[in-house]
């Protein structure tokens, strides 16, 4: 095989110059930087971008979705932002690209994030904290051009004012009901602080991820939350048995008094009938003893016979205690006098 010395291929290349001609030359690159020149005269941009059109540096213009021309690049450059999508910016986690259609999958390695995630609360507990931070491009200008490097400013915002937050907060009221609240405090801070930086950028959402203890200190805590849970069910346990006692002792009592009331009526009103009756008795009695005492004795008697089973009168001049004449229920004297056998002796004087 033929070796070639260098200058022999420049010899051999003028020589294939002169045989072309220096016209075409001339002609071929004038040909190639015409077709690089009309190649950067124009630009598409996408749905969702917008771009801005720069004149030797400065802003010139901004431009839609579309097709669209401008002077070269040495005039005119183009910078695409995407003003119509939800940018998102992850803090103590990491997602991996998926497919579309696919769950999302997080980063296994975990420590690379621990410095941002890792937070000191106000009760002086440490908790890991991690959230997201959506927004939009709302002026794409200022976005470019009034905070070097935006990107990086949102989360260095949005660390400080989380810290911020969590700091000025119970650790347990951060892990369990005050999430919300502390979302919703962290977005506004931030919009306040992105708006006076003026970078163009609106929040749409910080919404918190995963709030939990450190590694370290989880078997801690789930023991201290078991025994908060159990304490807030013993609470709840005994307000629902207060609840339902309470309401049982008052009815009762209520019950009680008025069953003492009415009782104490009803003594009352028997104890003044008992009285007018005993007045209208002695009014009677007064005026006719005898026969007063007799009627009274004939009434006694009267209600104390119907419910005697058995009756005896004996004699009270006698000495044997020898039943005289006994009256069963129901029964003659005549089968009383028959029926005989033991029977309880009353004594008792004769009634006129």
């Amino acid at each position: 095989m033929p070796t070639y010395e260098p200058q022999d291929l420049v010899n051999e290349l003028r020589k294939g110059a002169s045989a072309l001609g220096i016209r075409r030359i001339v002609m071929g690159a004038a040909g190639a930087l015409l077709v690089v020149f009309l190649w950067s005269t124009w630009f598409t941009v996408q749905p969702e971008e917008t771009g801005i059109v720069q004149r030797f540096g400065a802003v010139h213009r901004t431009v839609g979705p579309g097709l669209h021309f401008k002077f070269p690049d040495s005039i005119e450059s183009v910078r695409l932002l995407p003003t119509a999508r939800v940018l998102k910016e992850e803090f103590g986690f990491g997602t991996i690209a998926t497919p579309a259609g696919r769950r999302t999958q997080y980063t296994d390695d975990k420590k690379p994030f621990k410095d941002v995630s890792l937070m000191l609360t106000g009760d002086l507990n440490v908790i890991d904290v991690q959230w997201i931070v959506q927004y939009r491009i709302e002026d794409p200008v200022r976005f470019l051009f009034q905070v070097r490097e935006s990107p990086q400013t949102i989360r260095d915002i949005a660390e400080a004012v989380m810290r911020r937050v969590v700091g000025n907060r119970l650790g347990s009221d951060v892990l369990t009901v005050g999430r919300v609240a502390v979302s919703t405090e962290v977005k506004e801070e931030m919009q306040k602080i992105l708006s006076e930086y003026e970078t163009g950028v609106r929040l749409v959402t910080v919404e918190l991820q995963d709030v939990t203890p450190p590694d370290t200190v989880k078997p801690a805590f789930n023991e201290v939350n078991e025994a908060r849970q159990d304490r807030e069910r013993t609470i709840n346990q005994a307000q629902e048995q207060a609840n339902r006692e309470i309401p049982r002792a008052r009815g009762e009592a209520t019950r009680t008094i008025t069953e003492a009331e009415g009782y104490a009526v009803e003594r009352v009103n028997r104890a003044n009938g008992e009285a007018t009756r005993f007045k209208a008795i002695l009014a009677e009695y007064e005026r006719a003893p005898e026969v007063t005492r007799r009627r009274l004795y004939l009434e006694a008697i009267g209600s104390i016979l119907p419910e005697a089973s058995a009756l005896y009168i004996v004699d009270s001049d006698q000495k044997a205690l020898l039943p005289w004449l006994r009256l069963e229920s129901g029964q003659t004297p005549t089968a009383a006098g028959k029926a005989g056998g033991q029977a309880e002796v009353v004594k008792g004087d004769r009634q006129p």
